[in-house]
């Protein structure tokens, strides 16, 4: 072992580590695993709006009025396309209380029933994985867990090092062993396989997180790094109600100028990944910035490679803009395909299934952590690495530094761990 002091205190924060993230572990991996099916679950929770068939359908227009009959008061704020023909189309209004809700016409113009979309399966997995219903404490709570994890991680590949070349037990666990070297075995081995899909997984989060994401839209904004606004939710902002936007507006009824039947049928011309939406000038949009006066067509895939959009006069139809994913700046490109694997939308199944696995192997090995750690434990004692004698290397104070400068949150914690050890050392100095 080259730096017996080196491992020792990494060895330490490792441990402490895993204690610190094991229950936001257990939590945001079984949230994010049921996340990873939203398309599923959502056409689960939709399944009677399904298959209605064609027979005797009606306008677009016809299905807008139906539903605002039902609903006096409201406001359009967006039409989403069928997904199959037969299927109800879904119209968005913003109730008088500027409330959203999801009605769900048949393609005969029958209102068929309603969901609300901040109680929707997916939209209440998402707030306790973002941020444990617990509002902006519980956004800093996540980040900080996962910036933990983070480090974690890139402890544990430095403790699985192998200071000498051997397959087994490295590679591979030695299932020969028994009780805790099986255990340590299999931790370090698994550790190993999963460690870059964990490390893209929470990369890819930090975008939303509160502290982080906030930074870093500063230094996308403020730099000069990337125009234009982007299109992901930060910290514990509801990103449903964040996507639909509240209404500030006065209500209206329908809009003015060419009907929505003339923008859905543009719509269905354009081809576009489900699900596709048709908003009216000055609906409420992403992160509550109006569409402005133009009709906007726009697929809001959660593979974001496939998104589009597309803007209309509202008094010809004539086509203004369009914009997709090529066109936007490589930093935003980067960020929504993180997003899209994050969320097990960039290359279908596959990713999910794959998401599946590394959030459990994720949750099996700090669970083997406790495990070890508990049949290491003394009876009257805690059982934590001992302390290292001694300042902590160069090399580990310069990468807590880079650590600390990147993930904020990580650093401030730091700090207040190590203000409040020094404050226990002379307590019990003092003790004694």
């Amino acid at each position: 072992m080259s730096n017996p002091r080196l491992y020792g205190t990494i060895w330490r924060w490792h441990f402490y580590a895993g204690l610190f993230v094991l229950p936001f572990i257990l939590i945001l991996s079984i949230t994010g695993s049921i996340y990873l099916f939203k398309p599923q679950i959502d056409r689960w929770e939709e399944s009677a709006y399904r298959g209605l068939g064609t027979a005797g359908a009606v306008s677009a227009d016809r299905q807008l009025a139906a539903a605002l009959a039902a609903n006096p008061g409201a406001r359009f704020n967006h039409y989403r396309l069928p997904r199959q023909p037969g299927d109800a189309a879904m119209i968005q209004l913003g109730l008088e209380d500027g409330t959203p809700r999801e009605i769900y016409v048949s393609p005969q113009g029958q209102v068929l029933g309603s969901l609300d979309p901040g109680t929707r399966i997916e939209a209440t997995v998402s707030r306790i994985h973002g941020t444990l219903l617990l509002g902006r404490w519980g956004d800093w709570l996540v980040e900080l867990a996962a910036s933990w994890s983070i480090v974690m991680i890139l402890s544990g590949l430095y403790l699985w090092w192998p200071r000498q070349l051997q397959m087994a037990g490295t590679v591979w666990p030695r299932l020969s062993r028994r009780g805790r070297p099986l255990l340590k075995d299999i931790h370090r081995v698994t550790g190993f396989w999963i460690a870059g899909l964990v490390l893209v997984m929470l990369a890819s989060g930090l975008p939303w997180a509160g502290a982080w994401g906030g930074a870093f839209k500063w230094a996308r904004t403020e730099l000069g790094l990337v125009k234009g606004p982007q299109d992901w939710k930060i910290g514990a902002d509801d990103g449903h109600a964040a996507h639909h936007g509240a209404m500030t507006m006065p209500p209206i009824a329908v809009p003015q100028g060419l009907p929505l039947s003339v923008f859905v049928a543009k719509a269905q011309a354009e081809h576009m990944a489900f699900p596709v939406s048709v908003l009216p000038p000055q609906a409420p949009q992403r992160f509550g910035a109006p569409t402005g006066n133009v009709w906007t067509v726009k697929s809001e895939a959660q593979n974001r490679q496939l998104d589009r959009q597309v803007s209309y006069d509202p008094a010809t139809g004539a086509e203004i803009t369009r914009t997709g994913f090529a066109d936007q700046h490589l930093l935003d490109r980067i960020v929504n395909t993180g997003v899209a694997w994050h969320e097990g939308q960039l290359f279908g199944i596959a990713n999910q299934i794959i998401g599946v696995v590394t959030a459990g192997a994720l949750l099996a090995l700090s669970v083997l952590g406790v495990m070890m750690w508990l049949k290491r434990r003394p009876r009257n004692g805690f059982g934590a690495p001992a302390p290292t004698v001694g300042p902590p290397p160069r090399a580990m104070i310069a990468l807590l530094i880079v650590l600390g400068l990147l993930l904020p949150l990580f650093g401030a914690s730091l700090l207040a761990l190590i203000a409040f050890d020094q404050l226990l050392g002379r307590l019990r100095r003092s003790a004694a």
